[in-house]
């Protein structure tokens, strides 16, 4: 029988201690107390949303991977159902202008960061996600285009892997946070509730008045007849001529500012 040398063993438990793999579990979200907006939405997550890994080399010693798994799917499924009337999650074939929804969401990772207590002179880590988010209309039209970038700290009690899992929880709940509060002012979702079709304005058509044909052996007086039709066709056209210039414009798609929650730093609580 052969023995692996020391020095090979040594080696293989040197490399393995230089690689870092976190798998994310689905985070939990307290039940906010908020009216749910009255808005039926659709809930569109992209593959590479739901299995969403990022790769990292610090210092280019410590490789880390970290797998997002179904976190981010479990996320928002639970996250919407608590703000909006009904959520129905599409898979990737189905059509949204077939399904009765208001609107659509779409959601997407721009940037995962962290840092590790090597790098922060700390014994904590921490974790910035960026997400963004597309909000369709019934017809399909870009509506709102909202970054939302959200921030979670933990201590490294209990290893570093649950401390950075801990973070990224937090990461999370701090993006819920901020939905909670500014979404619909963001996006104006609400707005999209029952929205009809678009379609053009009727042409208004100036109906021909009594004082038209220029006939007058009615009226007993000379030209009162036409004084009246002339009033009557200038007050049809006055109405008309509001009415077309009060006519509303389509919305031109909104990429809204970047968003963050007010709170900077989390400290580790312990939920």
């Amino acid at each position: 029988m052969t023995r692996p040398a020391p020095f090979a063993v040594l080696l293989a438990g040197i490399l393995a201690g230089c690689a870092s793999n976190v798998t994310m579990k689905p985070p939990t979200i307290p039940a906010p107390l908020i009216e749910k907006i009255p808005v039926t939405v659709g809930l569109r997550m992209p593959d590479d949303f739901q299995h969403y890994v990022h790769q990292e080399s610090v210092y280019g010693k410590e490789e880390w991977s970290i797998d997002m798994g179904r976190s981010n799917a479990a996320f928002f499924t639970q996250l919407f159902n608590y703000m909006f009337q009904s959520v129905a999650v599409l898979d990737a074939d189905d059509d949204p202008q077939k399904m009765n929804i208001d609107a659509l969401i779409e959601p997407s990772i721009d940037a995962f960061e962290f840092s590790t207590p090597s790098q922060s002179n700390t014994d904590s880590f921490a974790v910035w996600i960026r997400y963004r988010l597309k909000v369709y209309d019934h017809d399909g039209t870009l509506v709102s285009n909202w970054p939302v970038a959200a921030y979670g700290k933990s201590q490294t009690s209990g290893g570093k892997s649950k401390a950075l899992q801990h973070a990224a929880v937090l990461a999370m709940r701090d993006a819920a946070a901020l939905m909670i509060m500014k979404f619909d002012k963001v996006t104006r979702i609400s707005e999209l509730a029952d929205k009809p079709v678009s379609r053009p304005l009727p042409t208004l058509v100036t109906l021909p008045q009594p004082g038209d044909t220029g006939d007058t052996g009615n009226t007993g007086e000379t030209g009162t007849t036409d004084d009246a039709g002339d009033a009557g066709k200038n007050g049809k056209n006055d109405d008309s001529e509001k009415q077309q210039d009060a006519a509303p414009g389509d919305a031109a798609p909104r990429d809204d500012a970047p968003e963050s929650s007010a709170t900077e730093e989390q400290q580790d609580d312990g939920s």
